[in-house]
């Protein structure tokens, strides 16, 4: 499976005459000139920081085997500057390599990057690494490169546009099996994504050891119960046993199978204090509060992460349509989860700032409204009791299946 942020197969973009304009007049009106040289090179115990002096283009990385090591391309920068090495890295070596600089790490002991990202404006680079096994990293190897964006801001010219973008799944080394989509063929899809599983058990209750992966199973298959039993959606879940899927398989089948919407369960944790209730979250850049800024750390380093695959587009160009497409979207994923707080207040116990905003991978689909739905603390014994027990199962399938009826009769009324 390859995992990119922005790939490299052509898109289909269906979008108003102002628009295609717009992107003309960046286009011709010139690229930035990229020309970053690397500063500083920072290991810690388990990320690595690359600083630069300018701005640069993109970044990808990959895995190489005997010996084992991370490889980070840079378009657009040259080596040089200093280098500490520490935590998962034994060694750094600086190159050029086809137009940038090439970055790579030897490593102490298998590890893979769990998640990239740009800051100060494309400046510098951070990379989280996860220690995996032998056979992890062998298959992680196979799977190709993963393509990290700076940001990249579009300039507020007062005029909305209404648009469409149709981005292919990226294609994976591995037959992606589909789940089975239940339900009457004419009605909208639901996919149900329950959180974990396999070798990741999610948060581990304290008091029971009750794992987040086992219960998150179980609330899906209640949801998807109740929703088949109204019989105005059809239902399709994620996994349907304890198996592990990737952030971008999640949120790759769902789109695969055309969905309407997405919801992936989860339950919350907090190392200290009695925290309690659920609360949702909904696509953000920048997280809402620090709780949910913890949240996304912790989420996306649960595997590699992939993106969308925008083709040979300009980089700036691809990142334009992304965050065009990923606004539409995220304002249709804020008003579900509204509505999922106003039909869940009755039944299921809530946090007071039921819905936050946090920049989670698995929620980065740019055109399906998607919600992640924190069902309760598992580090809480009354909310692990309540969570685990079929009455608790049943108020929250019921509080989806409300808020689902209505989300759809509302959009249906609108078209």
């Amino acid at each position: 499976m390859v995992f990119r942020w922005t790939g490299r197969k052509p898109a289909r973009h269906y979008v108003r005459v102002s628009f295609i304009l717009s992107l003309l007049a960046l286009w011709f009106g010139g690229a930035p000139a990229w020309a970053g040289t690397i500063q500083r090179v920072e290991v810690k115990s388990d990320s690595v920081v690359v600083t630069f002096d300018r701005r640069v283009a993109d970044a990808s990385s990959f895995l190489l085997t005997a010996p084992q090591r991370v490889a980070v391309d840079v378009t657009g920068a040259s080596p040089g500057g200093s280098v500490e090495t520490g935590g998962l890295v034994n060694a750094v070596r600086e190159g050029e390599h086809d137009g940038g600089a090439r970055i790579v790490f030897d490593l102490a002991r298998p590890a893979v990057i769990a998640s990239g990202r740009f800051g100060d404006g494309g400046r510098v680079l951070t990379l989280q690494l996860k220690t995996v096994d032998d056979s992890d990293f062998a298959r992680a190897a196979a799977e190709g490169r993963m393509r990290i964006l700076p940001p990249f801001n579009m300039p507020d010219t007062g005029t909305a546009a209404r648009y469409q973008v149709a981005l292919p799944v990226p294609a994976s080394s591995k037959a992606l099996v589909l789940p089975r989509v239940e339900g009457d063929p004419d009605r909208p899809l639901v996919v149900i994504d329950a959180g974990h599983g396999g070798f990741d058990p999610g948060a581990i209750s304290p008091t029971s050891g009750l794992k987040e992966k086992d219960v998150t199973l179980k609330i899906a298959k209640a949801i998807r119960d109740e929703l088949l039993k109204s019989g105005r959606v059809r239902v399709a879940l994620t996994r349907d046993d304890d198996r592990f899927l990737v952030l971008q398989e999640r949120y790759g089948i769902a789109r695969k199978l055309h969905a309407d919407l997405f919801i992936s369960i989860h339950c919350d944790s907090v190392g200290s204090g009695d925290a309690s209730g659920a609360s949702v979250y909904t696509l953000s850049e920048v997280a809402s509060d620090k709780e949910a800024a913890k949240l996304a750390a912790r989420e996306n380093k649960a595997d590699i992460i992939a993106g969308v695959d925008l083709g040979s587009e300009n980089a700036d160009v691809s990142s334009i349509l992304i965050d065009l497409t990923q606004r539409e979207t995220m304002n249709a994923s804020a008003a579900f989860a509204r509505l999922l707080g106003r039909e869940a207040a009755p039944l299921v116990p809530l946090k007071s700032n039921f819905h936050r905003m946090a920049s989670l991978m698995v929620l980065k689909a740019p055109d399906m409204p998607s919600i992640l739905f924190e069902t309760g603390y598992i580090s809480n014994p009354n909310d692990a009791a309540f969570l685990d027990s079929a009455e608790g199962r049943q108020r929250i399938a019921e509080s989806i299946e409300r808020a689902v009826e209505i989300n759809f009769a509302k959009r249906f009324a609108a078209n």
